[in-house]
C-alpha cells in the first residue's frame, strides 16, 4: 500500500546560524534515509518544499467560484516542509519509517495512506 509521510516543522527552527547548522544536519539525514529507502525499493518519491510564504492557496466556494490567497491553507506554528511517498505492506511499516524521518525540534510527521484507484 502507498503512504505519504508528511513533515511539519516550525520554519523558525532553521533561522540564524544555529538553524543553518541544524538544516545541514537534517538534510544530510534525509539524504541518507532516502538513499536507504530507494535502495530497498520502498521510496517512490519525495521532496522538500519551499518556505510556506511561497505557497498559493486556491479556495473554491459552494458555487464553484475560486479565489487565490497567498500562503498555505492552514496557518499553524508548523509548516508542511516536505514529504516521502513510499510503498510498504501495511501501516505499521509506514509508521516505522515515519519514526525515522528527521525533524527539527517541535516538528511532526504525519503518515497517511493514499487512496487506491486501481
Amino acid at each position: 500500500m502507498k503512504y505519504m509521510i508528511l513533515i511539519y516543522e516550525p520554519e523558525s527552527a532553521f533561522e540564524g546560524e544555529v538553524g543553518e547548522r541544524r538544516l545541514t544536519d537534517i538534510v544530510g539525514k534525509h539524504m541518507a534515509l532516502a538513499a536507504e529507502l530507494t535502495e530497498a525499493g520502498i521510496q517512490l518519491g519525495g521532496a522538500g518544499l519551499q518556505p510556506a510564504h511561497t505557497a498559493t492557496t486556491i479556495r473554491t466556494d459552494a458555487a464553484g467560484g475560486q479565489a487565490l490567497h497567498d500562503g498555505p491553507f492552514a496557518e499553524t506554528h508548523e509548516q508542511l516542509g516536505g514529504y516521502y511517498l513510499i510503498e510498504v505492506a501495511n501501516l505499521d511499516e509506514a509508521i516505522a519509517i515515519g519514526k525515522r524521518v528527521p525533524v527539527a525540534p517541535g516538528g511532526k510527521v504525519e503518515v497517511r495512506p493514499l487512496m487506491d484507484h486501481d
